[in-house]
């Protein structure tokens, strides 16, 4: 019976004993960061707003960090893929223009991370997670602080027409949703407002975008929405130019040209490159994901902040009033769905 008993007790420990020598699974590496675009940063608006957030993540994280650049060059961008593999444990990547390029490296390289931005990328082995932003929240609030701004012929030099203007670098799916949304916050303030859009074929241009703009306000236009990267603060200049107002993009462009540019349509991508980072430290990652940003988290938003403010408190309120209505549930802004 003795004997019986210690055999059993050898098995239990010999059980523990190995059990405890089971190897865990290897958390992934994640020393080494890539932010991989494909334009270039300098534009004071969507580029730049993402590389402020791996900025943080280097003076956060001590991780080492490389920006790569394809300046819209799309002979760049598999080599820029093949750069960003090569050193990277996590890639931040914003592909427009090589989507099938992006699912074909992460197909090949399950032991990385990567993820996309501000559009909707999925590959066979659903290794991208995606983050995708509710612009319609917030350039239906953009719209809403255009449509009372063009109505309020108190402000300066604000005629007494119902006309409002976008200028948007391209053509595409992002800035489509933006000028719906921003049409239907206008039109939500007065229905016989009009919109105005001009498309440049072009995200660096700033003279192209500088002329867009004085072609709207010739039309009457009293505020233009910019929503074309660095082409757009040729928008801005033209509102100071004119001595009419703009409304800036994805950062706080409200200080480019004082006392012109109204409000800023935030897209935070840096803020939302810490956030998905920092689940990525903390293992509550989950690759394959489609991440929504909208006002709620804080991903985007309307920011008045300025050294010179122009508009009426009553119009900031108002702004305020919707945006808090969109948050809690009890105004669902549309959103934009390609045809």
């Amino acid at each position: 019976m003795k004997k019986t008993i210690l055999i059993l007790i050898i098995a239990a420990m010999l059980s523990v004993s190995l059990f405890g020598c089971t190897p865990k699974a290897a958390a992934p590496e994640t020393e080494k960061v890539v932010y991989l675009i494909n334009g270039a940063l300098g534009d004071n608006a969507f580029y730049d707003s993402g590389q402020v957030g791996v900025d943080r993540l280097a003076e956060e994280y001590g991780v080492e960090t490389r920006t790569i650049e394809t300046n819209f060059d799309a002979g760049q961008y598999e080599p820029a893929l093949q750069a960003a593999v090569a050193y990277a444990d996590v890639i931040f990547v914003i592909s427009y223009g090589f989507e099938d390029q992006l699912k074909e490296y992460a197909d090949n390289n399950p032991d990385k991370i990567f993820v996309n931005l501000d559009t909707i990328v999925q590959n066979e082995k659903n290794t991208i997670t995606s983050v995708d932003f509710i612009e319609e929240e917030s350039a239906y609030l953009t719209g809403v602080v255009a449509g009372m701004t063009t109505l309020d012929t108190s402000i300066p030099n604000i005629n007494d027409g119902k006309l409002i203007g976008a200028v948007g670098g391209d053509v595409d799916p992002v800035i489509q949703a933006f000028v719906f949304a921003y049409t239907n916050g206008a039109q939500s303030v007065d229905p016989e407002i009009t919109v105005e859009t001009k498309y440049l074929g072009t995200w660096e241009d700033t003279a192209k975008g500088k002329q867009a703009a004085l072609q709207l306000y010739d039309m009457d236009a009293d505020i233009v929405f910019q929503i074309a990267a660095a082409a757009g603060i040729g928008v801005l200049q033209a509102a100071g130019e004119r001595d009419l107002y703009a409304i800036g993009v994805d950062t706080n462009q409200n200080d480019i040209v004082p006392g012109h540019v109204v409000a800023s349509d935030i897209k935070d991508v840096g803020q939302a490159i810490y956030e998905v980072f920092k689940t990525i430290k903390d293992g509550s990652y989950e690759p394959g994901q489609v991440l929504e940003y909208g006002l709620a988290s804080g991903g985007v938003d309307v920011d008045f902040e300025a050294q010179q403010q122009v508009l009426p408190q009553s119009i900031i309120d108002k702004v305020e009033e919707v945006r808090q209505q969109i948050i809690d549930g009890s105004l669902v802004v549309e959103r934009y769905t390609v045809e």
